[in-house]
């Protein structure tokens, strides 16, 4: 009787929109003002010691299990969480029970491997065809996913204002689209890294069926292990979230260390605006071992203590929203084959991760942001203003 009662002040608190849930003894109870909009089934009791700790990793996996099912929106009722201060599901205070985690480069390939190497042909059946796994730009509302996955390439491209046969670094090169972009359309000698073989491998082979042997170069590396190399031009795109709190200082100088001088770098990465998600146990146990959300004010810190030149910064928080509600949408349509080829827990898995990823963007706990910096104050001549990135963009 107890653990109901703490269960009731827990939830009747934890969203900002009305909903009910339904207890392990068939019992019913609205919380909330007005009709429920969203309905939770709690088919299985949990320790309200689980709860409190770890309330993220605790639902999640009785969510992948079935013992928690959600009637309604789970980006909705997620997004609702978020917004309340006062939610339990908000509380930072489980971070303390996380396990020191290592960031070797043995490590790191692990944890990238764990993740990327699923296999292509799950990738494959959720993302659009230039499987390309980041916040896309949505120029127009009714963009395609493709289109806007695109639109980002073009758009960090473009702010690099980059001079034809000049050399272009992309570090965590994923399955290959901006290097062979960046080839293609701009006329740039590119390298790739990465250290998932199945980025690997598939690259090589799009780097193959586009004749681009000469220009497009991947490699199965860590960012650490280049040296003697500079290039006029670096991007990295969704990887300082897995270099770890105690590299981002490390990440950032080897950009620097990387860079030509008066060089420039585009940055894009998941951060926040306020303090940020830092870890999360759910997301690093089971979707990305060993990540670490910075908050913008850390990666600015380390800029600054890098030598490295700011010259813009653009939010893009909507457009990850816009990205990962493409995702699930096209998530769903597959859900019942992932089920069969992977396993229901593990189709569940991603189905919560897509949806409470949408929701935390939406909600604006965290954010995704482009950087662009130089290694020196000038820079390789940048124009004043946006306005030539616009005027690719509408052209």
């Amino acid at each position: 009787m107890l653990e109901k009662t703490i269960y009731r002040r827990l939830l009747s608190r934890a969203f900002d929109i009305p909903v009910t849930v339904t207890y392990w003894d068939g019992k019913t109870e609205a919380y909330g003002t007005g009709k429920p909009k969203i309905g939770i089934e709690i088919k299985k009791e949990i320790t309200i010691k689980n709860l409190t700790s770890q309330p993220t990793l605790t639902l999640g996996e009785a969510y992948m299990r079935g013992d928690i099912e959600i009637n309604g929106s789970i980006q909705e009722l997620v997004a609702s969480a978020y917004r309340n201060a006062g939610s339990f599901l908000t509380d930072k205070k489980f971070v303390k029970f996380l396990p020191k985690m290592s960031h070797s480069e043995e490590a790191d390939k692990k944890d990238v491997q764990s993740h990327y190497d699923i296999g292509n042909d799950f990738y494959r059946l959720w993302l659009d065809k230039t499987m390309t796994y980041s916040c896309a730009y949505f120029e127009h509302p009714d963009d395609s996913l493709e289109t806007a996955q695109m639109n980002k390439v073009r758009h960090i491209l473009y702010k690099l204002h980059p001079a034809a046969g000049g050399r272009l670094l992309d570090i965590g090169s994923g399955w290959g689209t901006l290097i062979i972009t960046a080839a293609k359309e701009f006329h740039l000698k590119t390298i790739g890294i990465t250290l998932s073989e199945e980025q690997y491998e598939y690259t090589k082979k799009q780097i193959q069926d586009n004749n681009l042997q000469e220009q497009v170069e991947v490699r199965l590396m860590d960012y650490r292990d280049l040296k003697d190399e500079q290039f006029d031009y670096v991007t990295s795109v969704g990887m300082f979230e897995h270099v770890g709190k105690e590299n981002l200082g490390l990440y950032f100088k080897k950009i620097k260390e990387l860079l030509m001088p008066n060089g420039r770098a585009l940055i894009h990465g998941i951060t926040g605006q306020h303090q940020g998600v830092g870890v999360d146990p759910f997301l690093n146990k089971y979707i990305f071992p060993g990540g670490y959300i910075p908050n913008m004010a850390e990666n600015l810190v380390h800029i600054m203590d890098a030598g490295l030149q700011l010259n813009d910064l653009e939010p893009l928080r909507r457009h990850y929203q816009a990205t990962l509600e493409h995702w699930y949408h096209n998530y769903h349509k597959v859900f019942d084959q992932t089920a069969q080829r992977y396993g229901k827990d593990f189709a569940r898995m991603w189905d919560l991760y897509l949806q409470g990823a949408a929701a935390s963007f939406e909600a604006g706990n965290i954010d995704v942001m482009q950087f662009l910096v130089t290694n020196g104050p000038s820079g390789i001549k940048l124009p004043m203003t946006r306005n030539y990135i616009y005027e690719h963009e509408l052209s």
